[in-house]
């Protein structure tokens, strides 16, 4: 399974000087918030959970919500997933990949 998501990096800052992180915790885990260092991170964060939803073939929604999907990092600063027991139990979820790039265009 492959996903892929965009979101324009403006978009992001938008919603986050408009709302701060209540936006952000409306999509991101405390501990993911940590990692979040500017807006390109936290659109970056969120284009990768919507990029898992797709590839399950669901999106963001009932069957796969944005808090079931935890993005980490390990100690070299390589992002992976931490995908919860349900998901991972429901669609037979074994190993998962991830790969994160930014357009720093400001539109």
């Amino acid at each position: 399974m492959i996903g892929i998501d965009l979101i324009q990096i403006s978009r992001m800052e938008h919603l986050m000087e408009r709302f701060g992180t209540k936006a952000l915790k409306r999509f991101l885990h405390d501990e993911e918030i940590l990692h979040v260092k500017n807006p390109r991170s936290a659109a970056g964060f969120w284009a990768a959970k919507e990029a898992f939803s797709k590839a399950l073939g669901t999106g963001i929604g009932a069957q796969c919500r944005f808090h079931d999907i935890i993005i980490s990092k390990n100690d070299r600063g390589a992002p992976f997933f931490i995908i919860s027991y349900r998901l991972r139990r429901t669609f037979h979820i074994r190993d998962t990949s991830l790969s994160i790039t930014h357009d720093y265009r400001s539109d």
